[in-house]
C-alpha cells in the first residue's frame, strides 16, 4: 500500500471535495471522483459503481437536502488509504429540519487526485430518528 500522494496533498484534495460540497457546487465536487468509483455506506451495500451512479446519489441527496457544516475531527492516511472522522449536518430542503451525524470514511485517492473508492461508516439509525 504505497502513498500516492503526501499528507498535505491529501488534506488539500480532502478540502476540496468537502469545500465543494458546502458550497453545493456539484460539478467541482463529482469531479473530484474517478469515473469508475466504489461507493459503499451502511444503506449502499452493496456499493454503487461508477461516477454515474454516484452522481445521481448525490444529485438526490442535494435536491432534498442543504449543507450546513462538514467538521473533521480527524485525518489520517494508512498507506494508499485516507480515514477520516467527520461530523456533518444538513438541513431539510422542505421544513428546514436540521439532521446532524458523525461518521468515518475510508478512501484510496489516485496520484490524479481523484477518490477511487470510499466507504462510509454511520448508524444509519441516527438518520432514521431525524425523519
Amino acid at each position: 500500500m504505497p502513498a500516492v500522494a503526501t499528507y498535505d496533498e491529501i488534506r488539500t484534495l480532502f478540502d476540496r471535495r468537502r469545500d465543494a460540497w458546502l458550497r453545493e457546487d456539484l460539478p467541482a465536487y463529482l469531479d473530484c471522483f474517478a469515473d469508475d468509483l466504489v461507493f459503499a455506506s451502511p444503506v449502499h451495500d452493496p456499493p454503487l459503481v461508477g461516477l454515474a451512479a454516484f452522481g445521481d446519489l448525490v444529485r438526490a441527496s442535494a435536491a432534498a437536502m442543504r449543507p450546513v457544516s462538514f467538521d473533521v475531527h480527524a485525518l489520517a492516511m494508512h498507506g494508499d488509504r485516507v480515514l477520516a472522522e467527520w461530523t456533518i449536518t444538513v438541513e431539510a430542503r422542505a421544513g428546514g429540519r436540521r439532521i446532524r451525524w458523525r461518521g468515518m470514511s475510508v478512501a484510496t485517492y489516485r496520484a490524479d487526485g481523484r477518490i477511487a473508492t470510499w466507504r462510509e461508516y454511520w448508524n444509519p439509525a441516527d438518520l432514521a430518528a431525524a425523519t
